[in-house]
């Protein structure tokens, strides 16, 4: 027998307890927003996969010549205005050492962390022979040396960290408003009604 929509809406139904509360922790760190919910199996889900996936870019744009941490940073210097920053700080709190770099490096102070998601130099002293290499006073490889020596993986781990970004928007989304489901019909229901029904008038 087919379920009720009573039913049907009793199983959909989700606690969300406080939405933009749960949206806010979401951000904080993929996954948390669901777990604040009670939902641990997305919770985990989540962030496994948009964590692991913000890792593996990081990971793409780093080196131990290089630095690590190298595709995520803030900039928004002349010559060097980092859209790709806007995506990535979806996943919250991983991304922002990127902000306190930021704000280090334009007041002139040293990077912390040898330059983990600092933003690069934009010009620099030679370095070494083969012509590729420059470095500023704090040994802070510039833009142009890490696209050279990173080559592809600058731009691929910077495409993985803004996709862990943006898959957590729709994480966000999805703890603020909850699941979407589908609307189904209750076919068994109209299946019980003859196709030719006769009124009484037709039946005389």
């Amino acid at each position: 027998m087919a379920k009720s929509l009573e039913r049907i809406e009793a199983e959909k139904s989700v606690d969300l307890k406080d939405p933009a509360l749960a949206a806010f922790l979401a951000w904080l760190i993929p996954g948390l927003g669901h777990l604040y919910q009670g939902r641990t199996a997305k919770a985990a889900l989540f962030f496994i996969c948009i964590m692991g996936t913000f890792v593996y870019g990081l990971s793409l744009g780093s080196s131990s010549a290089m630095g690590w941490g190298r595709v995520v940073y803030f900039s928004w210097r002349d010559g060097d205005k980092r859209l790709p920053y806007l995506c990535q700080v979806g996943v919250g709190v991983p991304a922002m050492p990127a902000l306190v770099q930021s704000l280090r490096v334009s007041d002139g102070n040293k990077p912390l962390l040898g330059g983990f998601m600092a933003p690069p130099p934009l010009s620099g002293q030679r370095e070494g022979n083969d012509g590729f290499t420059y470095r500023d006073e704090y040994g802070q490889p510039t833009l142009d040396t890490l696209n050279y020596h990173m080559a592809r993986y600058f731009e691929l781990g910077t495409v993985f960290t803004m996709i862990a970004g943006l898959l957590n928007v729709l994480a966000i989304y999805d703890a603020w408003g909850g699941p979407v489901f589908m609307e189904t019909a209750d076919k068994d229901d109209e299946d019980e009604q003859p196709d030719n029904e006769t009124s009484p008038d037709d039946a005389s």
